[in-house]
């Protein structure tokens, strides 16, 4: 897609400051609203944080937004991320969830900088609280210090050289389970989706979430090509499943080319996510 009238109404995977965005949530808000798009999708890791600020741009540049959250879950030692969408964000069950998740996120930004310094980077929890604006602190930011410092030339050079599985300063992260992430969503009021299933091709864990109460499927993706697209639709339609989709935007220094409104749905299925949202 390449000109305004290819952009899709409603993009429901975006991510701001509040995590490891480069727009605060205004400023994707506002974007997406001068882009045209009729709603737009906060999914920030870990953290309900931008939330408030985003439906104040909201109301204020008329374009609906849906309130939402990734969570990073393991599978067989496989990563799965879990979309949950209209949580109830006043349960003081899911904040103290996401607080222990964010706490972990700290303790894993700890070792992953012991082990820079075995490397012989020192790097320290304020450079890189520095970059985190938000409550939810993540390898982007560490990646972004080592640019800084001239260590590393760009974001992708971080993670490939240092950052990424497998790399001297990876550390693993804590995660829910699958199972756990669409308990937390469901029982949080919300409803779960499975992220960008074709990037870690995730199609034979679907039976099993969906009994777990698993709700939808994002079929359109920045990282699925035409047959991703098919398959999922597909498994959607098999399954009677809600067939969500977003552009996963984190701005251009973090996924460079990854646009808001290129990947999405129409804007209808916003109402079908509230529908399908438990009311509080």
């Amino acid at each position: 897609m390449n000109s305004r009238v290819d952009l899709y109404e409603v993009d429901l995977h975006c991510h701001t400051t509040a995590s490891d965005g480069t727009l605060s949530p205004t400023e994707l808000v506002c974007s997406a609203a001068a882009l045209g798009l009729k709603g737009i999708g906060i999914t920030d890791h870990d953290t309900i944080q931008g939330w408030q600020e985003a439906e104040e741009a909201g109301r204020t540049s008329r374009i609906v937004v849906v309130k939402g959250i990734e969570l990073n879950t393991d599978w067989h030692s496989r990563e799965v991320h879990i979309l949950g969408y209209e949580l109830d964000g006043s349960s003081a069950y899911l904040n103290s969830r996401l607080k222990s998740l964010r706490n972990a996120r700290e303790q894993r930004m700890l070792e992953i900088l012991e082990r820079f310094n075995r490397l012989g980077i020192r790097i320290t929890f304020q450079e890189v609280q520095r970059y985190a604006q938000g409550e939810s602190i993540g390898r982007p930011h560490v990646a972004l210090v080592l640019v800084e410092r001239g260590y590393v030339g760009s974001v992708k050079e971080a993670f490939d050289r240092y950052l990424k599985r497998g790399a001297p300063a990876y550390v693993p992260r804590y995660k829910l389970t699958s199972e756990e992430g669409i308990a937390l969503i469901r029982e949080s009021g919300g409803v779960a989706v499975l992220a960008h299933p074709g990037a870690h091709h995730l199609e034979e864990g679907i039976p099993a979430w969906i009994d777990a109460g698993l709700q939808g499927i994002e079929v359109s993706h920045s990282e699925h090509n035409h047959e991703d697209e098919q398959k999922y639709r597909a498994l959607a339609q098999k399954y009677n499943l809600l067939m969500t989709g977003g552009s996963d935007f984190h701005g251009e220094d973090r996924k460079p080319g990854v646009n808001i409104g290129y990947w999405g749905v129409k804007q209808e299925v916003i109402q079908q996510i509230f529908d399908l949202a438990r009311p509080n």
